[in-house]
């Protein structure tokens, strides 16, 4: 029996979305999640591979030498520009790919934008693999940037467009989901690999491979979605996949508001320009703000250097790669019960409680860090493994909260008109601020010492206060009927929607 979606249209009365899970869709879903693979597998992988010594004899001797020192500070053994740039660059390329990825979508569709990310991604792998410089390392990286804004521009969307609304939220953290697995599988290889002298990190680098291979091969069997094909005027296409995806020819009310959608958006000539106005201000406000914020729990710099901060206080080396893959683990498992809950309970309930918990165990991490980790002593064992629980307890209430509902959000909330453009803004914050994290996390952690942990806290409370306040719930809400439903009910943000209105009745 298909599932019912009611609609309220406003003036117009109810409709009705009809449409049920089908299998295709849900082979769509997995196969274009992958491109989280290729993300997530990097963010593992770069904080294993900069903490072997390896890898940091060849290319980073200044590094080397300096985690060698026994009477070294523990918080600035990898305090280098350089090991750092390593890291960052990508995020840095991602910014920039975004933007193209944007008018590529819009183009040529989400599906050929997939493929374009996985063909960046393996060119970037080759190089970083057979580096034998650090211009080889950086070009690699840069490649790989490439690649991961691209994916992380298409996919996003891809998957709202085609998730029946009553489980949009779900499919859409597919993508987080496979990111959290990319890391997890990461975390092994690094650990498994940490041993292999001395070629392991090439192993480990090239590795990133198979997800983008999945991506590449995977992006030539699925479809386009249906929102693309009318968008780009194919519209007897875009009505057969829609009924395809829905697993019944009764999908007349939502190829009308697809349609609808779609002439609205090409009156919008220049759709990065629309978004400067009035009445795009909530959605963009809220896609680049809930990308600063995922990055200023502080999640990042924690998953891409959880070996360098679990050696920083006290781990050996296998040791400290172990504590990465248990975190990995819990990221896993934390983000499914994102997929479970995410439009039972709605995005605000998720958001809210995990602000709690990150809070808590930020400042617990940072006490105990303050009054046992001076600059070269090493923690007790029990203490390390209390700082391990922490950061595991962290680590869920990130993975079911901000993780996934920092892409799935802005995916959801801007009207098609600004969709692709909207998201770009929204995926190059992301890469923006997570440079800013990557690039200067060691640095930080030499500067505040212990007082990281309470940096990011303090972040955390701004987060909650913002949910709480500004941010409207989106649950179970048609993806084109966002400003009737959402934007012009809430309290704050209508008003932009109103004045807007009321100047082009003026005219």
């Amino acid at each position: 029996m298909p599932a019912m979606v009611m609609s309220n249209a406003g003036p117009g009365g109810a409709k009705k979305f009809e449409g049920r899970i089908t299998i295709y869709v849900v082979m769509c879903g997995i196969i274009a999640a992958t491109g989280g693979l290729m993300f997530g597998y990097d963010i593992g992988i770069s904080g294993g591979v900069t903490s072997m010594d390896d890898f940091l004899e060849e290319f980073f001797p200044v590094v080397y030498e300096r985690k060698h020192k026994a009477k070294e500070d523990n918080y600035c053994k990898f305090d280098n520009q350089n090991l750092q740039l390593f890291t960052s660059s990508l995020y840095l390329a991602a910014l920039v790919a975004s933007f193209v990825a944007s008018k590529v979508c819009t183009k040529h569709g989400r599906r050929l934008t997939m493929q374009a990310a996985s063909i960046f991604f393996l060119v970037g792998v080759i190089l970083n693999a057979a580096a034998v410089n650090i211009a080889m390392l950086i070009i690699g990286r840069i490649l790989l940037g490439v690649g991961v804004g691209f994916a992380n521009q298409a996919v996003p969307l891809f998957l709202s467009e085609i998730a029946p609304v009553h489980i949009r939220g779900a499919l859409n953290i597919l993508f987080q989901l496979d990111v959290t697995i990319g890391i997890f599988v990461a975390n092994i290889v690094n650990y498994l690999v940490s041993n292999i002298h001395p070629w392991g990190w090439r192993l480990a680098l090239g590795l990133a491979g198979v997800p983008a291979s999945m991506l590449c091969l995977g992006s030539m069997v699925i479809a386009e979605t249906p929102t693309s094909l009318i968008e780009r005027e194919m519209l007897m296409e875009g009505l057969a996949m829609l009924k395809k995806i829905r697993g019944t020819d009764n999908v007349d009310a939502e190829y009308e508001e697809i349609l609808h959608a779609c002439e609205m958006a090409r009156q919008v000539k220049q759709p990065f320009k629309n978004l400067m106005k009035r009445s795009s201000r909530p959605q963009l406000v809220i896609a680049i703000v809930m990308q600063v914020f995922q990055q200023f729990t502080g999640i990042n710099a924690i998953m891409f250097y959880a070996p360098v901060l679990f050696q920083t206080i006290g781990f050996k080396n296998d040791a400290s790669l172990l504590s990465a893959v248990i975190t990995g683990i819990v990221n896993v498992l934390s983000t499914v019960v994102s997929v479970v809950l995410v439009d039972k309970v709605g995005r605000r309930f998720l958001l809210l409680e995990a602000c709690g918990q990150m809070l808590i165990t930020q400042v617990a991490i940072g006490g105990i860090l303050l009054v046992n980790l001076k600059a070269t002593n090493e923690l007790g064992h029990g203490v390390a493994v209390w700082v391990v629980v922490l950061v595991c307890l962290f680590v869920s209430s990130f993975a079911w909260s901000w993780g996934p509902l920092g892409w799935l959000i802005p995916s959801e909330t801007f009207p098609l008109a600004t969709r692709t453009a909207g998201y770009a803004f929204a995926v190059s914050s992301n890469m923006l601020f997570t440079f800013v994290i990557a690039q200067a996390f060691l640095s930080m952690m030499c500067h505040l010492r212990a007082g990281i942990f309470f940096f990011f806290g303090a972040w955390i409370v701004v987060m909650g206060l913002f949910v709480i306040f500004f941010l409207p719930e989106t649950k179970n809400v048609p993806i084109d009927e966002m400003t009737e439903k959402v934007w012009k009910q809430h309290w704050f943000w209508k008003r932009f929607i109103d004045e807007e209105e009321n100047k082009i009745h003026s005219i």
